[in-house]
């Protein structure tokens, strides 16, 4: 008997980062360079906060918080111009109102690493402009 040869096909998910670098200068002309500094590392340092904090809520099934977390992140995303990240972690709140258990967690895994790559790309966009 021939034994059948399984092959596994791994699958890297890709996510851009969705970065709006206009709303950044905006916020950078309206507050001048330091205190737009300021507020742009206070806010990347809230939104990784925030990306943990929603990975361990939903680890605890603490839906009601990991709303009002995740709603926050994308309020502080929105700001400053990380529309990618604002726009999954929508769907991630509309997952937790529906309800739907199995769609949270792919986009929870989603905004996860959207979430990675817009605070990278952060970073990228102020070493450019030293």
């Amino acid at each position: 008997m021939d034994e059948a040869v399984e092959q596994v096909a791994m699958i890297t998910p890709f996510e851009k980062a969705g970065l709006d670098p206009d709303r950044l200068e905006e916020l950078y002309a309206q507050m001048g360079p330091r205190d737009g500094e300021d507020m742009l590392c206070r806010a990347m340092e809230e939104l990784a906060y925030r990306l943990g904090q929603a990975d361990r809520l939903h680890a605890d099934h603490n839906y009601v918080d990991m709303r009002k977390c995740t709603r926050a992140l994308r309020a502080i995303a929105d700001q400053i111009g990380m529309s990618g990240l604002a726009h999954v972690a929508g769907h991630v709140v509309q997952c937790i109102d529906d309800g739907d258990a199995v769609a949270l967690s792919a986009t929870l895994a989603r905004m996860s690493r959207i979430g990675e790559r817009s605070l990278y790309a952060i970073w990228d966009l102020q070493d450019l402009s030293l």
